[in-house]
């Protein structure tokens, strides 16, 4: 339906280079991206407000490369809303609506249709000043979807809405998407991508360096980059070779660190995951042939939802383990503790190059 090929843009310092997806129809398709990775870049190249150096873009197999914003069926939302101020939450809705010329009754009928799918019926004659960012965020998308698009680009929509409205705005966004709106949604936030996109492309330094379902992407991601952006802390790149008896178990190394992995993948070069909550972390040596066993000092803590995660320096590595919340130790005689971690062979995940 939507075809980006081969697309480049010169901005000062920035590149963004050779970009290629397809998004098909009714898709929620998701860029997942830091600050400054280029992914507004490429939504405004997209809606026609940015002219690429070079490449092609189609929409339902016409190109659209060159064609001027009123021609592309796309409709854009930003995250500060650009509504209107001194038009009713009626107008603002209603003014893509008036460009075409339609009747004044049509205009009213689709108008209240709109309102009453992103909740704002009440809203009609408020104006956008006296709203909340929620509840202009909603009247931006209505605008959006009043122009009848083929897709709708949404430019970081939750970023500037607090939290426990997000999830409200989340599901309005997956209904709009389950009626059949394609969507284009970029983030920062993987945690927003994981819940609505049906299609993920991870972007950096102006180039896509994975792409995938979300679980594809988050289970088995091929860089440190996508593994950090994505939540996960340990991630190491290192060698698989075969040096045990039992031939499930292999060898994992990291510099000058081995560890025993549970995988039948072939020796080589890879990545090993290593969950946080399969690290657990002792002042006692444990004596267990089984397990990994490693010594190293504290050197970073911090509260999580699940508890107090440790990030200790064993050796070259920094390895995050998870303390479970009730733990007798004081946070503030963790600094520099010197630790076991005492790490199971099964949990781990070896991902080949």
């Amino acid at each position: 339906m939507l075809g980006v090929r081969n697309i480049s843009k010169v901005l000062g310092d920035f590149h963004l280079e050779d970009i290629s997806f397809s998004v098909e129809k009714g898709t929620y398709f998701v860029l997942l991206g830091g600050s400054g990775s280029g992914k507004s870049v490429l939504l405004e190249i997209l809606s026609g407000i940015i002219r690429p150096d070079s490449g092609h873009l189609t929409l339902e197999e016409k190109d659209i490369t060159t064609a001027p914003i009123q021609k592309r069926r796309l409709a854009m939302v930003y995250q500060d809303q650009a509504l209107l101020p001194h038009l009713t939450v009626f107008e603002n809705i209603a003014y893509p609506l008036r460009c075409t010329k339609i009747p004044s009754s049509l205009i009213s009928k689709k108008v209240g249709e709109l309102a009453a799918l992103v909740e704002v019926s009440a809203l009609l004659k408020r104006k956008p000043l006296t709203l909340s960012g929620g509840e202009a965020q909603r009247v931006a998308l209505a605008r959006a979807l009043a122009s009848d698009p083929v897709c709708l680009l949404l430019d970081e929509p939750l970023s500037n809405v607090d939290t426990p409205l997000r999830y409200g705005l989340r599901r309005l966004l997956r209904r709009i998407n389950a009626s059949g709106q394609t969507i284009i949604h970029v983030t920062h936030d993987f945690e927003e991508a994981l819940s609505l996109a049906d299609e993920l492309a991870v972007i950096e330094n102006g180039r896509i360096v994975q792409q995938g379902t979300p679980e594809d992407v988050f289970s088995s991601p091929k860089s440190e980059f996508t593994a950090h952006f994505t939540g996960i802390r340990n991630f190491f790149r290192g060698k698989l070779t075969s040096g045990h008896i039992n031939n499930d178990i292999k060898c994992f190394t990291i510099k000058s660190t081995t560890f025993s992995v549970a995988t039948d993948a072939q020796d080589g070069e890879g990545y090993l995951i290593i969950p946080t909550e399969s690290v657990i972390i002792s002042e006692d040596k444990i004596e267990n042939q089984a397990v990994n066993l490693l010594q190293g000092e504290v050197v970073d803590y911090f509260p999580t939802r699940a508890g107090i995660e440790i990030v200790v320096k064993a050796g070259d590595l920094l390895i995050s383990g998870l303390m479970p919340k009730g733990t007798l130790w004081q946070r503030d005689e963790l600094a520099g503790k010197k630790v076991w971690l005492y790490i199971n062979s099964l949990p781990k995940r070896f991902i080949p190059l």
